[in-house]
């Protein structure tokens, strides 16, 4: 499937409703937590268990993302959405199989592995074009696309618990639910597979391919031997353990923070809170990735890293005395953890050009993957330990808290630390091509 190039006149401004077909699916991820409770009462599971899918999901999200992106890179957009629309899809139609049969494994192999796979080559599958059509802005243009993750729960949360409740919550029913959800995604992302284009290579055209790729180029293969990759690395993986360190467990934490005083926190009241997460979640993508055109890149990372470390360090002090101080400091938190997924694109091709840019942000999502394991543990074992010593509400959580601010500072000297990338990593112009290798001899 070759990349399909966009014919003379075609507007830039259909690509990103392209990939938002794309992003607005695989974001339901996200909402993963309304199955759990069905699945543990109809299959016998334990927590631990339910959320499996899940994690094995993020897990191979970074890992197909990874070793996909050269890939993604080659064959272009429409083969990277068919990829994970065929992935995506069967993920939830195995999962209906396996619910059906009352086969967990099978559930846990579809929507964790195979869809998983979905997730991140769909994740990546826009990126290096949109930036090629948006070189004036690429931080605005990843951050419409990628913001569709973060908000694809808004859609999914409600509309699959309506579902539940009209199918029943027993194992046919949650099949039933899985079945139309691959079905209704494979529809939706097909819009954007049809609809997707790759820039012309005329010259002195707006979004052009050769416009895009002016300024210096590194390939994926060299990226990863660049200190600045692994800084990134490290800026993002921090970052993202300090925001789901928070949205997997937001519920219960704020239901814990409020407990022992005059303002509990309600079932329902708790459950608007995720939601109030999700969409600081999602504008955090837009908002603050379109800042960072403005600002530069590693100015917002400096505000992520640094304003999210006190935000942690208030709530901490000063948040089971205050819930819209509580509230108010994680949502904050939560648009960081938002706009840093948005911003590293962008941040990525201000490094690196736009020569392999998707391959190279595939092989920095492995930072997530270890922050989908590394957050969601900090949070939840020292909670266990804390309970198991004794303690309840707000003190469940202080220490994994002081945690979480060590790591946004770890990322903040991280980011302070990225330079421009060496000219020896760069891709060499093809009017220097001639000079390349008797520049190799003398150095070797």
């Amino acid at each position: 499937m070759s990349p399909p190039v966009a014919p003379p006149g075609w507007s830039r401004w259909l690509v990103p409703p392209a990939a938002l077909s794309v992003h607005l699916s695989i974001g339901q991820a996200y909402a993963w937590s309304v199955f759990k409770p069905p699945l543990e009462s109809a299959l016998g599971l334990s927590g631990t268990q339910s959320a499996l899918p899940f994690q094995l999901g993020i897990v191979m999200l970074g890992l197909s993302a990874a070793f996909g992106g050269t890939l993604v890179e080659r064959k272009g957009p429409r083969w990277a959405m068919t990829v994970a629309l065929v992935c995506f899809s069967s993920g939830f139609l195995l999962s209906a199989l396996g619910a059906a049969l009352e086969q967990y494994w099978l559930i846990v192999f579809g929507y964790g592995f195979v869809g998983g796979v979905g997730l991140g080559i769909g994740y990546i599958s826009p990126v290096s074009t949109l930036i090629k059509w948006f070189p004036d802005r690429p931080g605005m243009a990843t951050g419409i696309a990628i913001m569709g993750f973060g908000g694809g729960a808004l859609i999914a949360s409600p509309w699959s618990a309506q579902m539940l409740e009209s199918f029943g919550g027993d194992s046919s029913g949650i099949a039933l639910a899985f079945l139309v959800h691959g079905l209704s995604y494979a529809v939706f992302m097909l819009l954007g597979v049809l609809l997707v284009r790759v820039p012309r290579a005329a010259p002195g055209a707006p979004g052009t391919a050769r416009q895009a790729l002016t300024g210096p180029q590194v390939s994926a293969n060299q990226a990863i031997r660049t200190p600045q990759f692994w800084l990134l690395w490290i800026v993002l993986c921090m970052n993202v353990t300090a925001g789901i360190g928070i949205l997997e467990k937001a519920a219960p934490m704020i239901t814990d923070f409020f407990a022992d005083t005059s303002t509990p926190v309600s079932v329902t009241a708790a459950a608007g809170f995720v939601a109030l997460l999700s969409a600081a979640n999602m504008a955090g993508r837009i908002g603050w990735s379109s800042t960072s055109d403005l600002i530069g890149r590693k100015n917002i990372y400096r505000v992520y890293l640094g304003v999210g470390a006190l935000m942690y360090a208030l709530i901490a002090l000063f948040g089971d005395s205050s819930k819209p101080l509580f509230i108010l400091c994680a949502l904050v938190i939560l648009s960081f953890y938002g706009g840093g997924f948005a911003t590293v694109p962008a941040y990525l091709k201000d490094l690196f050009g736009t020569h392999q840019v998707g391959a190279i942000h595939g092989r920095l999502l492995t930072a997530w993957s270890t922050a989908g394991v590394l957050g969601p543990l900090i949070v939840n074992w020292i909670a266990d330990r804390q309970e198991e010593a004794g303690r309840h509400g707000a003190s469940l959580y202080g220490l994994s808290f002081v945690i979480m601010i060590g790591l946004l500072v770890v990322g903040f000297v991280a980011n302070e630390l990225v330079r421009p990338v060496h000219p020896r990593h760069h891709i060499p112009a093809p009017k220097e091509a001639a000079h390349v290798q008797p520049q190799q001899s003398e150095s070797a």
